[in-house]
């Protein structure tokens, strides 16, 4: 085992990145593009690197290509950035899928939600202690979609030793104040929102200051100057690259379910550096929707020029 993987997720901070699943024409898994990838999204120099995610279509990988992807991403990154699995499904699969991305190399885990089921807070105690119990390695757990945690079900489950950050996808600020309250802050949050750089200063007062960015895939310039920004407390940066490319996008990203992805893929096109369809049920960026997509492109990189200097 790696030393790296000792409590990597408690010590998660910056910039995370988020990278996609590159897939073939015919819809094949493309471990080529994805080192290709790798090395784009390593150049922005994010603080990790979750592969096999949400962003990487996690949900429609099988077991094999699943344990690939994670290889793959493992020796490329090679030690550079801690390299973080996500796993998921039902309890049993999301256990398997675990264990198989430590056998791989992963430094630590992101658990995604529970597909379609959904349980009282015990039953969520339970998948979550049992994945955990499968693996060595560090947990993260996310919040979002089915997976909802009542402030003692966190509790609970923070007390168990390798369950160490919460994602939140969720929002609720009253629910994570709540939460922060019942495990007295032991359990570090991470802002998981979709379009997470629009909610990255309320989610400060918590102590999440490190955000997960789908930008960085495709669009790292943005992504890196918003997070500078960020740092520093130059609101009026963020405020400038919010108002011309970040609020544009989560509004283009909020007409169609799973554009969440299918932009960023999108994205990856019009700049020039494909990484093929999304899988099912996934749909692809529609001409119109495309167009909108490279205008607001072009508008985050203007603003950029315009960026009052700190």
């Amino acid at each position: 085992m790696s030393p790296a993987v000792t409590r990597v997720a408690a010590s998660l901070s910056g910039l995370l990145a988020f990278p996609v699943t590159p897939f073939t024409e015919s819809g094949d898994v493309d471990l080529s593009g994805l080192r290709a990838h790798l090395t784009d999204v390593l150049a922005a120099r994010p603080s990790a690197i979750f592969v096999a995610c949400g962003t990487g279509e996690m949900a429609s990988l099988t077991a094999t290509e699943h344990q690939a992807v994670v290889k793959a991403a493992v020796e490329h990154v090679a030690g550079t950035v801690p390299v973080l699995a996500g796993v998921g499904g039902g309890t049993r699969t999301a256990a398997e899928f675990a264990r198989a991305a430590q056998a791989a190399g992963a430094d630590a885990l992101l658990v995604l939600p529970p597909y379609l089921q959904v349980g009282p807070p015990a039953g969520l105690v339970a998948h979550y202690r049992e994945v955990a119990a499968a693996t060595d390695l560090d947990v993260i757990l996310y919040q979002r979609g089915t997976a909802l945690f009542s402030p003692e079900a966190v509790a609970e489950l923070a007390e168990v030793d390798n369950i160490a950050a919460l994602k939140d996808g969720h929002g609720d600020m009253e629910l994570l104040q709540l939460i922060h309250t019942a495990t007295a802050g032991r359990l570090p949050l991470l802002n998981g929102m979709p379009t997470a750089e629009i909610f990255a200063r309320s989610y400060v007062g918590l102590g999440a200051r490190a955000y997960s960015s789908a930008v960085l895939a495709f669009l790292p310039e943005v992504a890196v100057a918003f997070f500078q920004a960020f740092e520093k407390g130059d609101d009026a940066t963020q405020d400038l690259l919010l108002r011309e490319f970040y609020a544009p996008l989560a509004a283009l990203r909020n007409t169609t379910p799973g554009y969440a992805v299918s932009l960023v893929k999108a994205g990856l096109d019009i700049r020039g550096r494909s990484a093929g369809p999304v899988r099912a049920p996934l749909a692809q960026v529609t001409p119109e929707h495309r167009e909108q997509l490279a205008r607001i492109i072009d508008r985050g990189l203007s603003a950029l020029s315009a960026a009052p200097v700190a």
